[in-house]
């Protein structure tokens, strides 16, 4: 009886090693990756047929914030996300305690200044209402926007993290109104302009090229600062299917998508 019971532990072991061996070779060819809805899981698209070839499943799921898609990755449920620039990324670690890292830069979205109730920076008048991202990095980037074009001055070396306390000179008396990122497009019937992450100016049906009153440069230092990763959980950056993503995501196929598609509102990173 002893060696009958011996024999059906032992077949019931590799079986379950056998098994959990099929399901760790079918996880190595699934890719889940989280991600915001444009341009990121758009890109995401165009690159399923491509990892398809090579024998890998790319699964995309959408999230409408910037929370999420980093604590799935952090879990272990998801394997990447594609849909923040390094300053968050790192701003988010230090934060939530984290450790999460940039498996590769794929693009960059200009940060631009759009119209509200106003079409053009020269209209601005005493009081007039701007709106801005309230999250860290993103509120610091809006306001050295602003600060370029003359709207308001910084208190020195404030950069990238930048808040509305350190405005010092505010010669229009202009409100800040500080909103979640996909907040702020929504409210531009009410404030005279709207400053926006690419991604979500999109979503608003704005183009860089075609509305932006002003943006950021390509070639700027912002450019290399907030450029758009995958981010994978740390210690997982080495994985051959996250390289795979991050080959096929910065491929010519895929540039020439970006490119485009986008009208200059989304540029691939060198």
């Amino acid at each position: 009886m002893k060696k009958f019971l011996a024999v059906l532990l032992t077949g019931a072991f590799v079986a379950g090693a056998l098994t959990a061996c099929g399901s760790k070779g079918t996880d190595d060819k699934v890719i889940k990756v989280a991600a915001s809805a444009t341009p990121h899981s758009e890109i995401l698209e165009q690159a399923k047929p491509i990892l398809a070839e090579q024998g890998y499943d790319l699964q995309v799921t959408v999230f409408d914030d910037y929370v999420q898609p980093n604590e799935v990755v952090e879990s272990g449920d998801f394997d990447a996300n594609y849909f923040q620039h390094i300053p968050y990324l790192d701003s988010f670690n230090a934060e939530k305690g984290t450790h999460l890292v940039n498996a590769g830069g794929i693009h960059y979205e200009p940060f631009g200044i759009y119209p509200g109730t106003k079409t053009s920076l020269s209209d601005v008048a005493e009081g007039d209402s701007i709106a801005v991202p309230n999250d860290t990095t993103n509120e610091a980037r809006a306001l050295l926007l602003l600060q370029d074009n003359g709207l308001i001055k910084l208190k020195e070396g404030a950069g990238l993290e930048a808040t509305v306390n350190d405005i010092v000179e505010n010669t229009y008396n202009l409100e800040i109104v500080e909103l979640e990122a996909a907040q702020v497009p929504r409210v531009v019937d009410e404030v005279a302009f709207v400053v926006l992450n690419g991604n979500y100016a999109l979503e608003a049906g704005y183009s860089v090229a075609r509305d932006a009153l002003t943006y950021e440069s390509a070639d700027s230092e912002a450019a290399r600062t907030y450029v758009n990763v995958i981010a994978v959980k740390e210690g997982n950056e080495g994985a051959d299917k996250l390289k795979a993503l991050v080959e096929v995501l910065k491929s010519e196929e895929i540039r020439k998508y970006i490119t485009d598609t986008y009208d200059g509102a989304v540029i691939p990173f060198e």
